[in-house]
């Protein structure tokens, strides 16, 4: 199983070089990164800063979440069968929102193939200072990446005095108090405080492991595996039923009296049934905050 970290974080925050560093850490130990690197416009500028011997694949024009998941299913796919990796690293675009952007890493087809160590989110601590300065729509997509952080980096913490350094640690730590905080200079973050990430709470069959780091994570993902068919009807009572908490699944459903399992998608409410021509794995993929607590025995 591949270990994979998503790397978030506003425009300009310093990713790209938390990941080179952290590509330097892993290479150092001699263990092989493969990335994937997500930029908004169409030429890969951030992609010049890795060696050419890490493999690497390029999501342009902001693809790898929304309408752009199949791409990023298939590039992660791609990675999985043609090149020899023990890590999997992606740095996402600025504008992405962290549960869109798990929802296009944790396809169905290789879910149990890898494990989601976890979100690491870089933080502008400047900006955090000044993020009254942003347009709402804005603010509030820099501040749902850091909410949604299993781990986090006040990062440009060389550029703050003393103390603004203690306000920002202390206002983050109150908005986010599930996740780890790391004060950091351009995104240097010790190689061993990502190892010990765990974000996945998986489930198979009727056995369930829940992962913590320091508390219990909030935003978090799970699979199920079909041991038998379902009654459509059943099952969307099942879905009807489960809290707000849950924002993304998708996957394969296999339905009482239909010859392949149907491909399945829910997001914010919304249900979508479509049939499939093969016989995909019975596996569905959640995803949402507190995924642990959820019953999913009722789907069996």
């Amino acid at each position: 199983m591949k270990d994979v970290y998503l790397f978030s974080g506003f425009l300009g925050s310093g990713k790209t070089s938390l990941l080179t560093d952290v590509i330097r850490q892993f290479k150092e130990l001699g263990m092989k990164p493969a990335v994937i690197m997500n930029e908004l416009g169409k030429l890969p500028f951030d992609s010049q800063a890795v060696d050419g011997d890490v493999p690497l694949r390029e999501m342009l024009e902001g693809c790898i979440c929304c309408s752009g998941a199949e791409k990023t299913e298939a590039q992660i796919q791609t990675l999985l069968m043609e090149s020899e990796f023990d890590v999997l690293l992606i740095e996402t675009t600025g504008a992405a929102h962290p549960v869109e952007a798990l929802d296009a890493v944790y396809s169905p087809l290789f879910a149990d193939q890898l494990n989601i160590k976890g979100i690491v989110t870089v933080a502008d601590s400047h900006l955090w200072l000044n993020r009254h300065t942003l347009t709402p729509q804005v603010r509030v997509l820099f501040m749902e990446q850091i909410r949604h952080a299993h781990l986090l980096l006040a990062n440009k913490m060389d550029l703050l005095s003393e103390s603004e350094q203690a306000q920002v640690v202390y206002e983050l730590q109150g908005f986010n108090n599930s996740a780890f905080i790391l004060q950091t200079t351009n995104g240097k973050v010790p190689l061993k405080l990502l190892q010990h990430m765990e974000a996945t709470a998986r489930i198979a069959k009727e056995d369930i492991e829940e992962a913590r780091i320091g508390k219990q994570l909030q935003l978090s993902s799970r699979i199920v595996t079909f041991d038998e068919a379902v009654t459509q009807e059943a099952f969307e009572d099942w879905v009807r039923a489960l809290p707000d908490t849950v924002y993304r699944m998708k996957g394969y459903v296999p339905v009482a009296g239909v010859k392949n399992p149907m491909l399945f998608q829910y997001a914010y409410g919304m249900v979508q049934w479509m049939p499939e021509f093969l016989n995909m794995p019975p596996k569905l993929v959640l995803i949402g905050e507190n995924i642990g607590a959820i019953d999913v025995l009722g789907v069996k």
